[in-house]
């Protein structure tokens, strides 16, 4: 026990090393033009003052000192998110400067709305003739290859994997094992729906999806929460017969939220 106390309290300090030189350089990088501040006098160092910052941010001038002196303070996420405003910070930076103070990193942006790149695409289809699919947090289907669109039985009208995997009934009827799978299915989008309590697109699918599922509506009530404990997925193709497939879930790095789903065929 001694010895994780002690490598918690390395961590720490070493966070409160690296939050001391990130603010540091982060306001030095500023000029009070770039914030809309008149500049007066002389400056004898590069970028802005700590009592700028912290009159931008609305903390006290002794408050923001101490935190980039890396002292062992407490921070809110309100606070830190007005220190981000008040240094320009990047989404990264943002969630870096989380980190450093000791604070679960926000989540980031959604990519709603956003358009899917070429290469993205060019990599779905040069999966196929093995099924791929891209979809963001939410299951929105963003993209799907040829080779899904056969296997799977996704159509024009399909656009969230969870909405279709209870409405689709050319889906259903193909997915070997279906109702035993339904379950886990729901855990695990409530697993992920978690994360953003206060993301009113999760509850959009849900209020959907729960106006024309009955099944999905009951399952949903479980309050059950999990991953998929299926490893194969098992489809019964009307032409190729049995399919067993083995998926593997990509997150997508350039854009948070979003995840490649490959399916590469296995014997049975």
């Amino acid at each position: 026990m001694s010895g994780t106390t002690s490598r918690s309290a390395e961590a720490r300090r070493v966070r409160r090393e690296q939050l001391r030189d990130f603010l540091r350089t982060r306001r030095a990088r500023l000029t009070p033009g770039d914030v809309g501040l008149v500049s007066v006098g002389r400056r004898r160092t590069p970028g802005l003052r700590r009592e700028e910052v912290a009159a931008l941010a609305g903390v006290g001038v002794s408050w923001y000192t101490w935190l980039e002196q890396g002292r062992d303070i407490n921070v809110s996420i309100e606070v830190l998110d007005a220190i981000s405003g008040a240094l320009r910070l990047t989404e990264p930076e943002r969630a870096h400067l989380y980190v450093l103070a000791g604070v679960n990193p926000p989540p980031a942006d959604g990519a709603l709305g956003a358009e899917v790149t070429p290469e993205l695409r060019r990599l779905l289809d040069a999966w196929t003739p093995r099924p791929a699919l891209l979809r963001d947090r939410y299951w929105n289907l963003l993209a799907v290859n040829d080779a899904a669109q056969t296997v799977f039985g996704f159509g024009g009208t399909d656009h969230n994997c969870l909405i279709s995997f209870f409405t689709n009934a050319r889906y259903r009827g193909m997915h070997v094992h279906w109702a035993s799978v339904a379950p886990s299915v729901v855990a695990a989008f409530r697993a992920d729906a978690a994360h953003a309590p206060d993301d009113p697109e999760f509850g959009r699918v849900v209020d959907d999806l729960s106006a024309v599922s009955p099944e999905f509506a009951e399952m949903w009530a479980r309050h059950e929460v999990g991953v998929p404990v299926q490893v194969v997925k098992a489809v019964r193709h009307p032409e190729a017969g049995e399919l067993f497939f083995d998926m593997t879930t990509l997150a997508v790095v350039d854009n948070p939220g979003w995840y490649l789903e490959l399916y590469n065929p296995r014997r049975p």
